[in-house]
């Protein structure tokens, strides 16, 4: 019988578009609280939006995928992922204002 180990997986993700006033980071933090991934996310003074998501991960790519495309309003140009070492530093997910 296979019991399949869960991976953990950090990603680091920059999204830049139209993705400020669109309610991006309350959708991130919803789909993050919603697949158990932490971490936090925040608008950039340069329009970008940053976020950190630690988890399993197939949920931290489930989450990568959805800044694609954002909520309705928003317009992703680029969506730039950094992959890293999983550190296990954070107990919730946090939206920074």
């Amino acid at each position: 019988m296979w019991l399949g180990k869960c991976m953990k997986a950090r990603a680091h993700l920059y999204i830049s578009g139209r993705v400020q006033g669109v309610y991006f980071r309350n959708s991130v933090a919803e789909l993050a609280d919603n697949l158990g991934v932490l971490g936090w996310v925040r608008n950039l003074y340069d329009g970008r939006v940053e976020a950190i998501l630690e988890g399993e991960e197939a949920n931290v790519e489930k989450i990568a995928e959805f800044c694609r495309r954002g909520p309705a309003g928003a317009y992703v140009l680029n969506l730039e992922t950094k992959w890293e070492e999983y550190r296990s530093e954070f107990t919730d997910f946090k939206i920074f204002y």
